[in-house]
């Protein structure tokens, strides 16, 4: 019985390797793309990326650092205007509770069902 499961086994692992649809690359492929054919007898190779002329001195240019100062102060500014707005009522008084206005307080047999935070009121 063990030798049945073990022979099973390995026919199981040796079908699933075969049925496998990963792409194998061959080096063989790649050896006929970079050489001439008679279709393009002319065939050069791709030229590798010039580089730029890349700066001598290192650190940060006067230009980055105006950039960065540029950027802290707009989110400064932004993050001020955020919290200026959460001090509003609507943000923070608990009884708005997502809505602009608070809501009317309606007696226990008249309240609505609100569609804006879900709940009666």
């Amino acid at each position: 019985m063990k030798s049945f499961l073990s022979i099973l086994l390995v026919l199981v692992v040796c079908t699933a390797y075969g049925q496998s649809s990963k792409k194998r690359k061959r080096d063989s492929d790649n050896t006929f793309q970079n050489s001439p054919s008679t279709v393009d007898p002319n065939f050069a190779p791709p030229e590798a990326p010039r580089h730029s002329k890349r700066r001598s001195g290192k650190g940060p240019t006067v230009e980055s650092q105006k950039a960065y100062a540029d950027r802290m102060h707009a989110t400064v500014k932004a993050k001020r205007k955020a919290e200026k707005e959460m001090m509003k009522p609507q943000y923070s008084d608990p009884m708005y509770f997502g809505h602009k206005r608070p809501p009317k307080k309606r007696p226990p047999g008249k309240m609505k069902y609100c569609k804006v935070c879900g709940i009666r009121h």
